[in-house]
């Protein structure tokens, strides 16, 4: 039986509850915290791709995780002029100060895990393979195809 009446809403959910259940294996049980992080880590990643590939990378998470992906997105700034992984932690941090403490690696390793198990490998593979060397070593579960 639908709870909200269409499907498409039941459906993403389902699946943004499953994500967010999985983030809260990783960093604790609260589930807006959980919300914050994938939103933050998410949106950085975004800031830092290409735009089209940002753009194709937003269509494959669900509807209502789409959504926070998009929320300030400004094409005309990206991709983001930083380039190391400690530039990224820091964005990272920056976003998560209103939070519950949470250390920048924490949070990315939780997301990462998500992506790594909910997106198809060749997209999550361009996303890793569009970030400046430095920043890859955020994306410690993924091993390229090639090496």
């Amino acid at each position: 039986m639908s709870t909200t009446g269409l499907e498409v809403f039941d459906k993403t959910l389902q699946s943004t509850h499953i994500w967010l259940d999985e983030i809260m294996e990783e960093i604790g049980p609260d589930r807006g915290l959980a919300w914050k992080v994938l939103s933050v880590v998410l949106q950085t990643l975004r800031d830092r791709l290409p735009v089209e590939l940002a753009a194709h990378f937003g269509a494959q998470l669900p509807l209502l995780v789409r959504g926070t992906y998009y929320a300030g997105f400004d094409p005309s700034k990206m991709p983001a002029n930083w380039h190391t992984a400690d530039e990224f932690r820091q964005h990272i941090e920056d976003g998560l100060s209103d939070a519950r403490a949470i250390s920048a690696t924490a949070a990315i390793e939780a997301i990462v895990g998500v992506l790594d198990r909910h997106l198809s490998s060749g997209q999550v593979e361009k996303v890793y393979r569009a970030l400046p060397k430095p920043i890859r070593e955020i994306w410690p579960s993924f091993v390229p195809w090639d090496g």
